[in-house]
């Protein structure tokens, strides 16, 4: 695990009790711990984190030796690692010898300027998503997915996703039912369900200012409710044009798409969450009609309900308590 000065310490802390788990896991069963755990950062020693609480490390390897899996922690600190030229040499130059490579949040950041990703589909945190695709045009980006994985080269969203790629991680190693108990013990999801935008299109209006907060709060509680434009305004109490155009001023989209995109939050949650009829959920989500709902999955989703449901719904969900 690369750390640097001013790293996410849940990006480190997050993924390696994943892998800690798992070892004792193995243990517990009489078997030898599969893995081998090292914090590493440029200088070892105790690295700050961005919480204040420093962390142990060990200095960078100077001698070749094999790294089966490398995964670069994100934080605030990024920007100066990704501007790092002797960091950077030794991410390319070990990275191309690990049998595969990973990111947590904005660690991808970090990644890009070693040229790792070039050519290759990527995530990152929801609300770095468009200066990371403007800083590396050769990444493709995808603004949705907790993990995403491009050959031997992984990448996932903010923060806790690194728990999520972690057991990713440990299931393509140790098998399902290893990764299902460790999930257990740690009481999350094996597989979470939905992306990330099902948090970024809410909170990203939330965050935009708090002039239109009443009114995003009144959208989400009446979601099938008429929300034409007409209907926004008099609850905004505002003419429909000055309304339009302070709307758009503020949160960067129209009505309209605001109100799509929260619609398909509330669908997302319902046909994951439900085993309702897709017609149903279309009706109570406002879409007026199943293949209204379909066409706006496939425009933000890139996914059909009846896919999404398919890869997140409550049968597919890993569901226990810890042993």
């Amino acid at each position: 695990m690369l750390a640097f000065p001013g790293v996410q310490i849940l990006d480190v802390t997050g993924p390696l009790q994943v892998f800690a788990s798992a070892n004792e896991h193995i243990a517990r069963g009489g078997g030898v711990p599969p893995y081998r755990l090292c914090v590493a950062a440029k200088e070892g020693g105790p690295v700050a984190s961005s919480a204040g609480l420093a962390l142990a490390t060990d200095p960078l390897p100077s001698t070749p030796a094999e790294v089966d899996t490398l995964v670069v922690a994100g934080g605030p600190g990024v920007d100066a690692a990704a501007a790092d030229p002797d960091l950077i040499s030794w991410l390319r130059e070990r990275a191309g010898r690990a049998r595969r490579v990973a990111s947590v949040c904005t660690g991808a950041f970090i990644l890009a300027a070693s040229g790792i990703l070039d050519g290759r589909r990527a995530v990152t945190h929801w609300s770095y998503c468009d200066a990371f695709a403007r800083r590396f045009p050769a990444v493709r980006v995808e603004a949705d997915p907790i993990f995403l994985r491009d050959g031997p080269v992984w990448t996932s969203a903010g923060v806790t996703a690194g728990i999520d790629l972690a057991l990713a991680l440990v299931e393509e190693d140790l098998g399902r039912e290893t990764a299902l108990a460790v999930a257990r013990y740690l009481v999350v999801f094996l597989k979470r369900p939905g992306g990330q935008a099902q948090f970024s299109a809410a909170l990203s209006l939330q965050t935009a200012g708090d002039r239109f907060g009443s009114l995003h709060r009144w959208m989400q509680a009446n979601i099938g409710a008429n929300l034409s434009l007409p209907s926004l305004a008099a609850e905004a109490g505002m003419s429909e044009r000055s309304f339009s155009r302070y709307y758009r001023e503020e949160t960067g989209l129209t009505p309209a798409r605001a109100v799509e995109r929260l619609r398909v939050e509330a669908a997302r949650q319902l046909l994951a969450e439900s085993r309702q009829p897709v017609k149903r959920i279309a009706q109570r989500c406002g879409f007026g009609s199943e293949e209204t709902m379909r066409r706006s999955f496939l425009r933000l989703m890139a996914s059909t309900p009846q896919d999404y449901r398919s890869r997140f719904g409550v049968s597919s969900l890993a569901v226990g308590t810890p042993p």
